[in-house]
């Protein structure tokens, strides 16, 4: 299109304008048929279900695991977005290693509930639930017999590899649900999900597209889970949305799934994959309490690309400290606070744009992976501070170099596993 004679370039970020809940609603209410994912066994509210039991009854070649990747792939990328392998950890096969595994997990629990660690989680309440963070490297110094087995399973890695290729990192969350939990809001998830959303809008359209090929979601029932247990909910086909990262944060999108998410019962070894970008939520648990206090167990499994690293290693520590005096100078010399400058560094002046510009070059803007233990998400958001926004408090609070370096090596010390 040309516009006054020039060529008209389309806006590279989300334009407000283009979030339409009556697009959403009609991508939503699509629908599958047995026909469209021939190895899948059946087919639940959009969801395939793969019977495990069933593939492993019989030798895999290469070809059929390739058909089924190529079938999990479709699904993820333009299908409904999530699949469910029944029996993944099969109880008759897995039930020594599910046994130990929750052994180990309520060790960790209950010592972690004994230290009065204070807990964030994300998408719900503080509080509410066991939380593990980083159980993958936990459970592995608990008992490794038990993970060896547990993360030695080859649908794990068969999984991962048609979403993620090889070379991928998996980590997970323990989350255990006691009756009376309440649901989650609906959200995506990692990477922009976990920003707020002025943060998320500032990433370009098309980037907001590809995040989702770099992370896979799953999870293993630790417990059977009746959907009186709060399953996770799901509204298929919503990560085809292409404004979703922005959309799902409206209160029309939130009610919309409300009124159209789905959610289905799993058994203890049963694993259930999805697309981040896929609109979801855990379910409340209502089961009674008094009923032997039933909580709802899962391992949140979250696997990310292997091209999401920089190619070199850079230390921002000895960085700063040779840099910040001259870049407390440009900061005085900018005659504002960057906080109160908004995101668009357009209605700076030059002094204001180059202070950012140097924050940016010597910090990190990502505050990922940490220890979410010692640096849980800070109140009221969903992710805690990365070293740019140590930089940013220590230029608006007049610290000295030394000031600033301490809290930057403290952020390292309490990020490490």
């Amino acid at each position: 299109m040309a516009v006054n004679g020039h060529t008209h370039i389309p806006a590279r970020l989300t334009q407000e304008s283009s979030i339409s809940l009556e697009e959403f609603t009609q991508i939503c209410s699509r629908s599958i048929d047995t026909s469209t994912y021939p190895l899948a066994s059946a087919l639940d509210h959009n969801v395939p279900i793969y019977d495990i039991t069933t593939l492993d009854a019989q030798p895999l070649t290469a070809e059929t695991t390739s058909h089924l990747q190529d079938e999990w792939h479709h699904i993820l990328h333009s299908g409904p977005g999530v699949f469910v392998l029944r029996g993944m950890y099969t109880p008759t096969k897995y039930a020594s290693i599910l046994t130990a595994t929750n052994s180990a997990f309520d060790r960790i629990i209950a010592r972690e509930r004994a230290s009065n660690t204070s807990k964030g989680d994300h998408f719900a309440a503080s509080g509410t639930n066991d939380r593990i963070w980083n159980a993958f490297s936990k459970h592995a110094l608990e008992d490794p017999a038990s993970f060896a087995e547990y993360y030695a399973n080859p649908w794990l890695a068969t999984v991962c590899n048609a979403w993620l290729g090889s070379a991928y990192r998996v980590t997970t969350q323990v989350n255990a649900v006691h009756p009376g939990g309440a649901a989650q809001e609906a959200h995506r998830d990692y990477h922009l999900g976990f920003m707020d959303g002025d943060a998320c809008a500032g990433f370009p359209a098309a980037t907001q597209v590809t995040s989702q090929f770099l992370t896979l979601q799953g999870a293993v029932a630790h417990a059977d889970m009746p959907l009186a247990s709060g399953p996770t909910r799901f509204l298929p086909f919503s990560q085809t949305y292409s404004p979703g990262y922005m959309a799902w944060r409206r209160p029309e999108f939130r009610a919309f799934f409300q009124e159209n998410y789905i959610a289905l019962p799993l058994s203890l070894g049963d694993g259930v994959f999805f697309n981040p970008a896929l609109f979801h939520a855990a379910g409340a648990n209502i089961m009674d309490a008094s009923a032997g206090g039933f909580r709802r167990v899962a391992n949140l499994l979250q696997i990310s690309s292997a091209f999401g690293k920089p190619m070199e290693s850079v230390d921002a520590i000895p960085l700063v400290a040779s840099c910040w005096d001259f870049l407390v100078d440009k900061y005085k010399a900018a005659g504002k606070k960057i906080a109160d400058s908004g995101l668009d560094p357009c209605i700076w002046g030059r002094e204001a744009r180059e202070v950012r510009a140097l924050v940016q070059a010597l910090g990190e803007g990502y505050p990922f992976p940490t220890n979410l233990d010692r640096r849980p998400p800070a109140p009221g958001r969903m992710a805690p501070e990365c070293e740019q926004d140590v930089l940013v408090r220590g230029l608006e609070g007049g610290w000295t170099g030394v000031e600033v370096v301490e809290a930057l090596e403290r952020m390292r010390m309490e990020s490490r596993a």
